[in-house]
């Protein structure tokens, strides 16, 4: 089992930065592809960026592509989210995710991830 922490949340203003944090533990953290997803209250689960075991390949959904950057430290065993000029939009809980296996077809896909976070809270003020 792999155990994730998310840090880093908090309350900024449109056009602010955050950064979160993913400690993660358990299993060997250079195995696991990671992810960050994010929910808004009411609303489904939203893809947000991964990353692959190496940290070589990454993708982004399309409401935070140019913004967000996703990033790891091995040695760290830590994902982090540089989140960029930030909107209304993007206030949610935002969820650290851990799977096998680095496919883009399904890197989307919250149901493909084996182990979560409990989140960690980004409000953005207008």
């Amino acid at each position: 089992q792999v155990q994730l922490v998310e840090s880093g949340g908090g309350l900024v203003q449109a056009g602010g930065s955050l950064r979160l944090s993913c400690a993660a533990s358990g299993r060997i953290f250079s195995s696991l592809c990671m992810a960050w997803f994010r929910q808004a209250p009411g609303k489904e689960r939203e893809f947000v960026a991964a990353i692959s075991q190496s940290g070589i390949s990454t993708h982004y959904g399309d409401s935070v592509k140019a913004r967000f950057t996703i990033s790891r430290d091995s040695a760290k065993n830590t994902v982090y989210l540089q989140m960029n000029s930030l909107k209304p939009e993007d206030t949610a809980v935002y969820y650290c995710a851990a799977k096998y296996g680095w496919n883009v077809a399904i890197i989307k896909d919250n149901k493909e991830y084996n182990d979560w976070g409990r989140g960690t809270q980004v409000t953005v003020s207008s």
